[in-house]
């Protein structure tokens, strides 16, 4: 949890694993390469900077928010000051810096991120799995961006009753894996997008062997027909007033039913023959709690009354919590709170957020090392504390390996 101490027992460190070439050694050039092969994005003249090392920045923009963009940019060079002070050339300016961000474009950086952000955790990880099952949560955000005409258009803007107000936001719905926090099959829109159209998107990215959270607001006939159709399970909060048949009651309170889509939503479906589909339900209380509520009410594809208890789940089910408090570590700390994020245009906003996430999964990586070492949870390093000694430290071991990448960043006008 965020706020306690980073070091665990004995002298294992977050800082013991800050090696030369962090984000490179954390995001493989290999990966890079790929992207920028398939996009066809790969530098053609010596004078550009080289795209390798445009990817690397975006990520490390991330990590220093209040830095500017030219010193980002020396600390992602640092790795390469093998080939010395004639090859490596500090006075590159922000106009150069941009127009080499939009050569390389966003979709190289989703590629990279495609890819790269994936479940993190080991059969041994603690905390990871349910009886055998990976546990990931879904849910959905927005961040504000840059008050452009172009990304209003793009993006949208919150409304009231008295017309648009506010910043234009984008926002994403993703996966994240409980036990590591890692963020994985997440996808982006606008603010004018509904999380329920991107949880289509992102639910393609779960597996069999996955045990898979969400709120209420998910709870459609459509999409869990889609879930469950992954071969993931599924266990999802559903509003308490939802009026479900009891075809078998269980000893543990709990029992099976079916769930069908609303006549109206059937209307919409391409499918008017939808059948029902059997779940098993689970009512319960939290005595004591401050605030909660009268009744929660879960479903869930796993009926098997015996071997997945309802107090089990029930207590499982709040372990969703995680993925509200993964997105304030991108939103507040790593982002910074009340701060929107620096690109002007639609494609660049698009690049930034998948490097913000790629930052965020580095951080989480090399938690999760430091915390393997002794056999530990994450949770009991801070978060906060992790990227403060990656940011400290960074300038100094350089973002990219001396041998990591071919190219080389020479003068740009």
């Amino acid at each position: 949890m965020a706020g306690k101490a980073a070091e665990l027992r004995g002298q294992a460190r977050v800082s013991d694993y800050l090696s030369v070439g962090l984000l490179s050694r954390l995001v493989p050039p290999s990966l890079v390469d790929e992207a920028l092969t398939a996009h066809n994005r790969h530098s053609k003249r010596q004078r550009d900077l080289p795209a390798h090392a445009v990817a690397y920045y975006v990520m490390a923009l991330s990590l220093y928010r209040g830095v500017n963009t030219e010193e980002v940019l020396r600390v992602v060079t640092e790795g390469m000051d093998y080939l010395g002070d004639a090859a490596i050339r500090r006075k590159v300016g922000k106009s150069a810096i941009s127009a080499s961000r939009t050569r390389l474009g966003a979709e190289v950086m989703h590629y990279i991120a495609e890819h790269a952000l994936t479940p993190l955790a080991q059969p041994q990880t603690v905390g990871a799995f349910y009886r055998g099952l990976r546990v990931v949560s879904m849910d959905g955000t927005t961040l504000e961006v840059a008050d452009e005409t172009s990304n209003r258009e793009a993006f949208g803007v919150p409304g009231t009753q008295q017309g648009q107000t506010g910043y234009p936001q984008i926002r994403c719905v993703g996966l994240l894996e409980n036990g590591t926090h890692a963020l994985f099959g997440v996808a982006l829109g606008g603010y004018k997008d509904s999380e329920v159209s991107l949880a289509h998107q992102a639910i393609q990215n779960l597996k069999p062997g996955m045990l898979c959270l969400a709120d209420r607001g998910f709870s459609g006939y459509p999409l869990w027909q889609a879930a469950s159709q992954t071969g993931a399970q599924l266990l999802w909060r559903i509003p308490k007033n939802r009026k479900l048949p009891v075809l078998k009651r269980f000893k543990d309170g709990s029992y099976l039913s079916q769930i069908s889509p609303a006549p109206a939503t059937l209307k919409k479906m391409s499918d008017k023959t939808a059948p029902a589909i059997t779940v098993r339900v689970i009512d319960y209380r939290l005595p004591g709690v401050a605030d909660a509520e009268p009744v929660y009410r879960l479903i869930t594809t796993l009926l098997d009354a015996e071997q997945y208890l309802a107090d089990g789940l029930a207590a499982l089910y709040h372990v969703r919590w995680s993925i509200e408090t993964t997105f304030a570590e991108i939103k507040t700390t790593l982002k910074g709170a009340d701060i929107v994020l620096r690109s002007k245009t639609p494609e660049l906003v698009r690049q930034e957020f998948w490097g913000l996430l790629l930052a965020h999964h580095v951080v989480r990586k090399l938690m999760l090392e430091a915390a393997l070492s002794r056999q530990r949870t994450p949770d009991v390093l801070s978060f906060k504390h992790s990227l403060t000694l990656i940011r400290r430290k960074l300038p100094a071991s350089g973002a990219i390996s001396p041998r990591a990448l071919p190219e080389v960043v020479v003068s740009v006008d």
